[in-house]
């Protein structure tokens, strides 16, 4: 990676701190969080409450917050950002063709997700009528990269050096009995993963939430994401997910490879 490919440090001259803080507030705002004070806010960020109020006030005043007395919200501006990233990706269309017809084919739901720092950003989804989690899964949703099938895809393609800086700053949190919390032991499971091609994640992140994962480039070799199907372990066993799951989703990772250029 050359000079100008590389990410800015927070105390490089040409990092403009007020842009990152002002993300960072809007990134403040979650499904649990999607109304909150200023010394919520204030609280969430980090930040002393003279400076949230300055950034509260300026997105308030572009459009992307809304304020309700004490409160305050993310405005429908804030859908403009991610609508950029949409359409700035012109295969998103041939993408969610594809993952309907991975729902169609076996019932399930699929998704399309890209790696986000230590998160797994869903880019792209087709919902079965089955409900996995107690969250509810859709465009935009984040989950922990390193309990995800589509999140040791993704860490797989990682050259060496930059998995290497993953595992050392990630923190890792056990979620269920099944979750892997020792690096060493992670690191061993996304290199099996690199190897084999697929990641399956067997309820680490929620009980009976069982996926299966493996990546999807287009025609040029470039990692779009990975493309998942997600079930109930109660319903769909190992044997199923390697015997009819993974052939499906290889497939439709060459159609992807085959149509995006």
């Amino acid at each position: 990676m050359s000079a100008e490919e590389e990410a800015l440090r927070p105390d490089d001259r040409d990092f403009v701190t007020a842009l990152a803080s002002g993300l960072e507030v809007i990134l403040a705002f979650d499904e649990a969080h999607s109304r909150m004070t200023l010394s919520e806010v204030a609280a969430r960020t980090g930040m002393n409450r003279a400076r949230a109020r300055r950034f509260l006030l300026t997105l308030h005043a572009l459009g992307y917050v809304r304020k309700q007395g004490r409160n305050f919200e993310l405005a429908p501006k804030v859908l403009q950002l991610g609508y950029a990233f949409l359409s700035a990706n012109d295969y998103r269309s041939v993408i969610q063709q594809v993952l309907e017809a991975i729902t169609s084919a076996c019932g399930e739901s699929s998704s399309l997700g890209v790696l986000d720092g230590e998160e797994v950003t869903y880019v792209a989804r087709s919902s079965s009528r089955h409900r996995l989690m107690a969250i509810t899964l859709s465009v935009g949703t984040r989950l922990p990269a390193a309990y995800t099938s589509m999140g040791r895809v993704l860490l797989a393609q990682l050259p060496d050096d930059e998995l290497e800086a993953w595992l050392e700053r990630v923190n890792l949190v056990r979620h269920t009995d099944k979750t892997v919390t020792d690096k060493a032991e992670l690191r061993r499971l996304i290199l099996e993963v690199r190897r084999q091609g697929y990641a399956i994640a067997d309820q680490e992140l929620d009980s009976g939430l069982r996926s299966i994962a493996v990546p999807a480039f287009d025609a040029n070799g470039r990692l779009l994401g990975a493309i998942n199907i997600s079930t109930n372990a109660a319903r769909v066993d190992h044997d199923t997910l390697m015997r009819d799951y993974l052939p499906l989703l290889q497939e439709k990772a060459r159609e992807i490879r085959a149509t995006v250029s």
